[in-house]
């Protein structure tokens, strides 16, 4: 995989720079961290937190938290009935404050994840990106990134990707300040939360295939290799 951006900000001042602002972040907020942590509890039950793997820095795999949003309601067969089933009301609006996400705070702190970087998407939308979109994971993912500010869930895959690589290809000081700045205004909006008729993002290789873009037997055989990365 390519390495990009290994200039002097890259190099030795955006890391202590995370950790400093996720510490202060997790001081100031640990109020709020303890009464949404409280009322996940009694309204969704144990766990409190949602732990899954998620593609990091050259690909490997990290434990990202977040703030459950959904039950473990399940069919008769016993399997987990579709996202926007199990997505209650008080999961709404977390994800809509994304006081969900403040979780990946001590993501940040452990050096899984930078302030500013491309979104840790799922494994499974991974194993369907071209070899030039898995760039993006060149970097450490991010809380917040250049696709988060300019569309988040409203714009299309295709453009969250290249927006993802036009960061990863650029990286400065201004620009994660900038980005820093602009995610704070569209937290306090709720801009972008969903696209537009979806209470959870589509995932990219549903996506692809509803466009045709790719074969039923493409669609099984990447979910299969997600299967065996997340499992190895």
């Amino acid at each position: 995989m390519k390495t990009y951006n290994v200039g002097f900000y890259s190099r030795f001042i955006k890391r202590p720079m995370d950790i400093m602002l996720s510490l202060m972040a997790i001081i100031i907020s640990s109020p709020v961290l303890i009464i949404v942590a409280l009322l996940t509890r009694a309204k969704l039950g144990s766990p409190v937190l949602f732990k899954q793997k998620r593609p990091g820095l050259n690909e490997n795999l990290f434990t990202m938290y977040k703030f459950r949003t959904m039950t473990n309601e399940t069919d008769e067969k016993g399997r987990l009935l579709p996202d926007h089933l199990r997505l209650t009301k008080f999961g709404k609006f977390l994800r809509s404050t994304s006081l969900d996400e403040l979780p990946e705070l001590f993501n940040i702190l452990k050096g899984d994840m930078s302030i500013v970087g491309p979104r840790p998407q799922l494994v499974r939308d991974m194993v369907f990106m071209t070899s030039e979109q898995r760039e993006r994971h060149s970097i450490l993912p991010g809380l917040t990134g250049w696709a988060q500010v300019n569309g988040r869930n409203t714009i299309t895959w295709e453009e969250k990707l290249s927006l993802d690589l036009h960061y990863v290809h650029g990286i400065t000081f201004i620009r994660d300040w900038k980005i820093i700045v602009m995610t704070v205004a569209k937290v306090f909006k709720r801009d972008g939360i969903s696209a537009t008729g979806m209470d959870t993002a589509e995932d990219f290789g549903v996506h692809l295939l509803r466009e045709k873009k790719i074969t039923e037997a493409q669609f099984s055989a990447a979910i299969q290799e997600t299967h065996r990365l997340v499992n190895s």
